[in-house]
């Protein structure tokens, strides 16, 4: 595995947005491409992941993780090659999974590093068979606990995530209603995805809309969302509904989280009548005791047909900026790859 450039090129964190971020918050650096240690491994960069999550690391608030600081290397999810190594335990040409985040080139001593065995697609380990599909298996069986029969309401529905997680709770014979950006993405849901319904959040009449496709209430509700689509939601839980929630994605550009006007004693109100279970989680709690069984199921709904993946792929590490704006406005379908260089 050869070294394809001198150079390292960096996308770091210029300034902390205020807001939506912009393209201006972000800087392109270069510098050499480093050299490895004893004990160390040289990894290049093939695919990087994009999330929703890297929003709330460009801010300085308090959160389960540390920020990104003012002039480092966004953080973010590779697949990367081996290209040079000084460790026992890889050698040149091995796929690995780190979280060595937009830059051509890293060095690592080993630890965090995850070694890909035979992918067709090693892009998949960043989605369906990487954090997002491991997000939304715990969130939906292991706090949803959909059970068949049950109407399972999924917000972002064409996403990375809320894709996957409707196709599993269709494979536990539930309802599954999807909430999507769009004509053309609640086509798709239906379509290509296999979701019963689907409702454009964009309609004027969404509330009314989402009401009708669910007629028995709503047993489950995926929430990465909140804002509009959470009170369209919330009126239509059932009694003993769950919720679990790993993300609020209408809210990660607000500059103040109080809501005007406050809902939250009406929320409050309505998980108390309905006994309604909202827990919200963060998948790196899970990974010790639920990562196998995971791995054992996806692998084998992928290779048995049951479930479909899409990865929507921006080629060029020049590029991840826009395409992280991008998908915080929701122009994405599907899991945001960005194919840092060829191999």
């Amino acid at each position: 595995m050869q070294q394809t450039s001198t150079l390292n090129r960096r996308i770091t964190l210029a300034s902390r947005p205020t807001g939506a971020p912009t393209e201006a918050n972000f800087a392109m650096t270069t510098s050499p491409v480093p050299i490895p240690a004893g004990g160390e491994l040289l990894l290049r960069t093939v695919f990087l992941s994009l999330h929703p999550y890297m929003r709330g690391r460009m801010s300085d608030a308090p959160s389960y993780a540390a920020p990104v600081a003012v002039g480092d290397v966004m953080v973010g999810g590779t697949v990367s090659r081996v290209v040079q190594s000084n460790h026992s335990d890889y050698a040149p040409g091995d796929w690995v999974v780190s979280m060595h985040g937009w830059q051509d080139y890293a060095v690592s001593d080993g630890k965090g590093l995850t070694k890909l065995g035979t992918l067709s697609q090693p892009s998949w380990a960043l989605g369906v068979l990487g954090m997002p599909g491991f997000t939304a298996y715990v969130g939906l069986l292991d706090i949803g606990q959909p059970v068949a029969g049950d109407t399972v309401v999924v917000a972002a529905a064409t996403g990375a995530v809320g894709s996957i997680v409707g196709q599993i709770a269709r494979l536990k014979n539930c309802r599954v209603v999807g909430i999507a950006g769009g004509p053309q993405k609640c086509q798709a849901a239906i379509t290509e995805l296999g979701f019963d319904a689907c409702v454009d959040h964009y309609s004027p009449d969404f509330a009314n809309q989402l009401k009708a496709l669910c007629p028995a209430g709503i047993d489950v509700y995926f929430e990465n969302v909140g804002g509009a689509v959470l009170a369209a939601v919330v009126p239509l839980l059932n009694v003993g509904a769950r919720v679990p929630v790993c993300g609020l994605i209408a809210h990660y550009n607000d500059t103040a989280l109080a809501p005007e006007p406050n809902r939250l004693p009406w929320l409050m109100g309505t998980l108390l009548k309905q006994r309604v279970k909202m827990q919200g989680f963060i998948i790196t709690d899970h990974y010790a005791t639920r990562y196998g069984d995971f791995v054992q199921h996806m692998s084998t709904w992928l290779k048995d047909g049951a479930l479909r993946y899409r990865e929507d792929i921006v080629d060029g590490l020049e590029r991840a900026p826009q395409a992280f704006i991008g998908m915080l406005q929701g122009r994405n379908f599907g899991k945001v790859i960005v194919r840092v260089g060829a191999d």
